[in-house]
């Protein structure tokens, strides 16, 4: 998880080969309208993805030539907030048809992509727990301040009216 200030970007590269794939999935997980600019671009600067003010995405780039590809998280758009991304990458070397895998080295690979798939989907429950949990407390603690508000306004309404009714009993006498 990273944090992106206010006015600010993030960005980050990895470098890929031809035919390599790559997989970026991110979620903002706080500040503001859980929203930021994320983009991907190859060696030669060209967008391959680009998302704006979502608050969850994923894009997926296979390799068309050897390089650095560079892929941001942008707050630009806010001046006050910092924001709160936690993001996964995953990459899939190519391998060619023509090397021998074994039965077993396939299956081994099959399960470590299950296994990153389950610590992905682990990564974005605990996320998305977190703002639920942080949306229930805000809206208990504003239930109880309501709840409280309405407490103070009978007492008021009942006390005037048992001194508004006291008097209205009350003898009047005249000297």
């Amino acid at each position: 998880m990273i944090e992106v200030p206010a006015s600010k970007k993030e960005c980050f590269f990895e470098d890929l080969h031809v035919n390599d794939k790559m997989t970026v999935t991110y979620q903002v997980g706080g500040g503001g309208h859980l929203d930021i600019d994320f983009w991907l671009a190859d060696p030669d600067n060209v967008a391959l993805g680009k998302h704006i003010k979502q608050s969850q995405g994923t894009v997926q780039v296979t390799a068309k030539k050897d390089g650095r590809y560079e892929y941001c998280f942008s707050n630009q758009m806010s001046t006050v907030i910092d924001k709160m991304v936690s993001f996964n990458v995953h990459g899939v070397i190519y391998v060619d048809d023509e090397d021998i895998v074994s039965p077993i080295e396939r299956e081994i690979r099959a399960l470590s992509h299950g296994l990153t798939a389950v610590k992905d989907e682990q990564e974005y429950i605990v996320v998305r727990e977190r703002t639920h949990r942080n949306t229930a407390e805000s809206t208990n603690d504003r239930v109880k301040w309501w709840s409280i508000l309405q407490a103070i306004v009978l007492f008021a309404v009942v006390a005037w009216q048992v001194y508004y009714l006291k008097s209205f009993f009350e003898v009047k006498r005249a000297f």
